[in-house]
């Protein structure tokens, strides 16, 4: 370990967890399987000579249940996955050959936070509300931060507030807030390494509408190669203005899977 990382270490940090916590409750979307969770060995099921025992558990959940972050392999545009690999190729044998989620290298680089809601002095993003290229802009100028290649940009709606109730959270009657087409590719531009954000589709969803069509993961996935963090908790950091961090995420080696649960860090010096 170099001196200097040691040096801002034992300086002291502050470390902010970015994720949703997993269990039945979460909310999920209707495109992907829930998180479920059961004991299948109890204390004293079994109990060894010297009087000890232990519990173990199954777990079932999709890959996009809870914080999440997606693979490029998990949308396709025209029978095709990002940088022109065709999709039913690279899907044969039940597992992606090529763009899974273990082919993520981990993320240790600069992050900014981007807030919205914060910016528009409100709590929460109306529901169905498009977050534009000025909203995101403006959030730049407000924070003091310039959103550079390599980064990952973290978009707050606030809409995290509703996590505690799937139904509003999904929002499918009310819509979500998210960017629009526009505003992702800004940052596209931007050169960023991934984005992310509170709501389960990193997307505007209108009211009636769901997930039938989703043009920001397909720009961002398939036409960019931009990787996409979902089910984000930003409360942390906007309450504490922090808007640039060291940004840490590490997706599980799910040979062939197209996304993976993750619980991301912001990483700041006292």
């Amino acid at each position: 370990m170099s001196d200097g990382l040691l040096r801002a270490i034992e300086g002291g940090t502050e470390v902010y967890d970015l994720a949703q916590p997993l269990a039945a409750e979460t909310p999920h979307s209707p495109n992907h399987p829930p998180f479920r969770m059961a004991l299948i060995r109890r204390h004293g099921d079994m109990v060894r000579e010297d009087g000890s025992s232990a519990a173990n558990e199954l777990i079932s959940t999709g890959g996009h249940t809870g914080t999440h972050v997606d693979a490029l392999a998990h949308v396709s545009c025209m029978g095709h996955l990002h940088g022109g690999t065709p999709a039913d190729e690279a899907q044969r044998g039940g597992r992606f050959s090529a763009l899974g989620v273990d082919t993520i290298e981990p993320m240790v680089c600069r992050g900014v936070l981007l807030d919205v809601a914060g910016l528009h002095g409100v709590d929460v993003l109306p529901a169905g509300y498009g977050i534009t290229v000025e909203d995101l802009a403006s959030a730049e100028r407000e924070a003091g931060v310039e959103v550079r290649a390599g980064d990952v940009a973290l978009v707050r709606s606030g809409w995290a507030w509703h996590f505690a109730d799937a139904g509003a959270f999904v929002g499918h009657e009310t819509g979500v807030p998210g960017p629009t087409e526009e505003a992702a590719r800004w940052l596209a531009e931007r050169g960023v390494r991934a984005t992310g954000a509170e709501t389960i589709a990193y997307e505007q969803i209108k009211p009636e509408v769901g997930h039938a069509l989703l043009p920001v993961h397909r720009l961002l996935l398939v036409e960019r190669g931009i990787h996409i963090i979902e089910v984000m908790n930003l409360s942390g950091l906007a309450e504490a203005g922090v808007y640039e961090f060291l940004f840490v995420l590490a997706p599980l080696t799910i040979v062939g899977g197209t996304g993976s649960p993750v619980r991301p860090l912001a990483v700041v010096q006292r």
